[in-house]
């Protein structure tokens, strides 16, 4: 359950996926993904300059590595933030072993004045100090201090891409929190929702019957550990 809103502006929240997934946390859709025997859940990927979570409709980078001369005319993720609109995640693809920065400082500045909710790195980060000053949401892989230029560059910008296992697809969902990354697939995403919900309600009730004095062994029993069967209501 998401403590950063108060149960008045969960409610006020229009009814769309992206709003749905904010009301949520990454636990319960992973939950949700495992009762319909469906993959998206990455870990290792951590929050680095908020508290706060995200969630929106992914925009996609791939880097790769420098083939040749080099004949940069821009630098990487610009083009995928003046693409993106209001609300929208970047996710980047960095794998190539390089120690080079697959997102920066004047990156962050860029998206957070377009409304892009935050960037996820499979890959280093840099300038965490400045996303911080921004509260700009980055997750990565891990963090550097080495620049793209003249190591990395971008391959694509709304493309197929891969993060931990999982494929990744332009205008997929995605939502990250600190506990983990979670994507749901366009085609999921309705079922993935109501199964999540059902069982952030579920757990909600348990906590209640917590606080009225019900014992854990009990509330946490028999029906909580086959919550997640395929056929368990």
């Amino acid at each position: 359950m998401d403590e950063s809103l108060s149960s008045s502006q969960r409610s006020a929240l229009p009814d769309t996926p992206v709003s749905r997934l904010n009301r949520l946390d990454a636990c319960a859709v992973s939950d949700a993904l495992d009762k319909l025997g469906l993959s998206g859940v990455v870990t290792g990927i951590h929050r680095l300059s908020t508290d706060r979570k995200i969630a929106g409709r992914v925009l996609t980078v791939k880097l790769g590595l420098i083939q040749g001369p080099i004949n940069a005319t821009r630098h990487l993720s610009t083009a995928a933030i003046e693409a993106a609109e209001p609300g929208d995640v970047i996710v980047v693809e960095q794998r190539t072993g390089v120690d080079a920065a697959a997102w920066g400082g004047v990156l962050s500045r860029g998206a957070q004045l377009r409304g892009i909710s935050g960037v996820i790195c499979e890959g280093p980060a840099r300038d965490v100090d400045e996303s911080r000053q921004l509260d700009f949401p980055v997750f990565a892989r891990d963090h550097t201090s080495r620049t793209a230029r003249g190591r990395i560059v971008e391959v694509g910008t709304n493309v197929p891409i891969l993060v931990g296992h999982v494929p990744v697809t332009p205008g997929d969902y995605v939502m990250a929190d600190a506990s983990a990354v979670v994507f749901v697939t366009q085609a999921e995403i309705a079922r993935v929702l109501e199964a999540a919900e059902a069982i952030a309600h579920r757990e909600a009730a348990m906590v209640q019957a917590l606080a009225e004095g019900k014992r854990i062994s009990e509330v946490m029993g028999a029906s909580y550990e086959k919550m997640l069967e395929p056929n368990a209501k």
